[in-house]
């Protein structure tokens, strides 16, 4: 059974790389789903995949790449509809 979370993070995560950061780790972790800046300096991404996957991504996420800074992460689940694929940065 797979996961799905909607994640919001803030702190000094847009303009930093973060959103190619988090494509290379939801590679790593098999996770499919997409990742965008929002237009309130934060960063929104849809992660699913196998339970341990999505806990692991969601904590890697929670300290990010060494050039950023993040100050906090909420994960709020969601339910699937229709399965995600692959992993996109969206403008």
């Amino acid at each position: 059974m797979k996961k799905r979370v909607h994640l919001f993070i803030t702190g000094d995560v847009v303009g930093v790389g973060f959103r190619t950061w988090m494509r290379r780790m939801a590679h790593q972790f098999n996770i499919a789903g997409w990742v965008r800046n929002a237009d309130n300096q934060t960063v929104e991404a849809v992660i699913e995949g196998d339970p341990k996957s999505v806990e692991s991504m969601i904590a890697v996420s929670r300290q990010g790449p060494d050039v950023c800074w993040v100050k906090n992460l909420s994960a709020k689940p969601e339910q699937i509809e229709s399965p995600l694929v692959g992993f996109e940065i969206k403008a």
